[in-house]
């Protein structure tokens, strides 16, 4: 069994990942940066974690209700960076057997504005099973935008996102 500092950190890279892709994908497609993909379309995209603190809030050596995971890190679109993202985690329910849920909301940086994701999802001992998110809003070109975006880690630094963005 994996320490759960590592499957916490495996978990939030997945998550981060996930939340913050959308815009990245829309930036790095179509004729320029300030264009934006067709409504309707998905995205293939790179999330690699640079920072991460675990925050451990009653001092125990398991999980515990209200610890916190804080990340952040770069996107891109095959070798091309596209953006930056920011997220935190919170532990919201914990079960036998290293089971815990992560609420998780993150923002997504670009220069025509910002992305906010955000969802729930549980972690087992074996790693996070299906990270599914929703696109719940944004700013500047993305004022309208929603969808949902689909997270595989890869490593503890760097996942896989498939992103459904509509607009």
């Amino acid at each position: 069994m994996r320490p759960f500092k590592q499957i916490v950190l495996s978990a939030a890279t997945g998550v981060s990942a996930l939340l913050f892709c959308a815009p990245a994908a829309a930036a790095a497609s179509g004729a320029g940066a300030d264009s934006l993909p067709p409504s309707g379309d998905i995205f293939q995209l790179v999330a690699k974690q640079t920072q991460g603190t675990f925050v451990d809030v009653d001092g125990s050596s398991g999980p515990s209700q209200g610890d916190e995971f804080v990340n952040s890190g770069n996107l891109f679109r095959g070798a091309v960076p596209v953006g930056t993202y920011s997220e935190i985690c919170t532990l919201t329910r914990t079960a036998p057997a290293d089971e815990f849920d992560l609420q998780c909301a993150g923002d997504l940086a670009l220069p025509l504005g910002h992305l906010a994701v955000q969802g729930r999802f549980t972690v087992t001992a074996a790693g996070p099973g299906n990270i599914d998110l929703a696109i719940t809003g944004g700013t500047g070109r993305y004022r309208t935008a929603h969808g949902t975006v689909h997270a595989v880690n890869v490593s503890d630094t760097e996942t896989n996102l498939t992103v459904y963005l509509i607009r």
